[in-house]
């Protein structure tokens, strides 16, 4: 994978040393008190994680997790604005029932507005260079890029048929065949349709109204988004790229349009400031972005950060990814209000 970085939160520096996998790289070392914090871990007995990261990925992260150290891992599994939304209720009601919270920065800078992360800095954060590293260090680093493209359902369309960018799903060809998570009210929908800007340039606005005008079918979020790809409800559609591996390695008909270039989200882990099992907490974050845990990733289809590691993706090393420049809430607010007018009341 390569990396355009235009975006204010990473340098061309980054992809340097971040992201250019093939291009030297930096030793993972052993977690230094390691055995105490296991220990202490142990005594807690579980780690409960609140998520956007798919479940089955989680699965083989538990598999290792529990394997090594005993701990069980209780997993709530939702979009990224369901997760966002359930941390802030049970914040604000004064009952933090999550340890960590593993999902896109959009809302995890949210929620760190919201005081809810308590700094932790693992030991494992030595092996990411500073510039992917949250500076209060109330964020791991940035581990992972999910990419955003069009996917399409092999056994509908034929390669030959299949669009070629996303210029082609305007057509009278794709009108209504083609689904999108509702950027109205998936937060990085929304987040992806205001970054076109790197894509388009000064036109972009008018491209998202003609995607618009194209009638595409809307769905929660990625993987509803993907699954009516899969089933034929839809021809093609707006969603990760990794879910070519993820869906297909189940028999799911997916490829993936060859875009020149496709913007891409950043993703952290944070640990709650009023965790019931804190010591669990820190214990998971060490072993997620360890060595370890992003050889996991990897074979389960993401584009991590770490150096030499790809998705069993068919020309994933060669992917442009452009890093997505993200909003606030307010702003997110005002854009899924004009979002809704041009995509759902119509």
């Amino acid at each position: 994978m390569k990396l355009s970085l235009k975006a204010a939160w990473l340098s061309r520096r980054i992809l340097m040393l971040a992201m250019s996998l093939a291009a030297g790289g930096c030793l993972w070392a052993g977690t230094a008190g390691a055995q105490s914090l296991a220990e202490a871990a142990k005594k807690e007995g579980k780690v409960v994680i609140y998520g956007s990261l798919e479940s089955g990925i989680m699965d083989e992260i538990e598999k290792a997790f529990t394997k090594k150290y005993g701990i069980a891992i209780d997993y709530f599994r939702a979009s990224s604005n369901k997760t966002l939304d359930r941390v802030l209720t049970e914040a604000r009601a004064g009952r933090q029932l999550s340890d960590v919270v593993v999902t896109n920065r959009g809302p995890m800078l949210l929620l760190k507005k919201e005081n809810i992360f308590a700094k932790y800095v693992s030991p494992e954060s030595a092996n990411f260079p500073n510039e992917v590293k949250d500076p209060e260090g109330l964020l791991s680093p940035i581990y992972r890029m999910v990419i955003v493209g069009i996917l399409y359902n092999t056994k509908l369309v034929k390669p030959e048929d299949a669009p070629k960018s996303l210029d082609d799903l305007l057509g009278p060809k794709w009108k209504g065949k083609w689904v999108m998570p509702d950027p109205s009210r998936h937060f990085t929908t929304g987040v992806w349709l205001r970054n076109f800007g790197e894509l388009y340039g000064k036109d972009w606005m008018a491209f998202v109204k003609k995607l618009a005008d194209s009638k595409p079918i809307l769905a929660e979020s990625f993987i509803p988004a993907v699954q009516k790809v899969v089933s034929g409800e839809a021809l093609a559609g707006i969603t990760y790229v990794k879910y070519v591996h993820i869906f297909g390695k189940d028999g799911a008909p997916l490829d993936y349009v060859r875009l020149p270039s496709m913007l891409a989200d950043g993703h952290h882990v944070g640990i709650t400031a009023k965790a019931p099992h804190p010591n669990a907490a820190r214990l998971f974050e060490d072993f997620f972005i360890s060595r370890e845990g992003m050889e996991i990733l990897a074979r389960e289809g993401e584009f991590v950060t770490a150096k030499g590691l790809y998705p069993p993706i068919k020309g994933a090393e060669s992917i442009k990814a452009i890093p997505m420049d993200e909003m606030t809430s307010g702003e997110y607010k005002k854009w899924a209000g004009e979002m809704r007018k041009l995509f759902v009341s119509k």
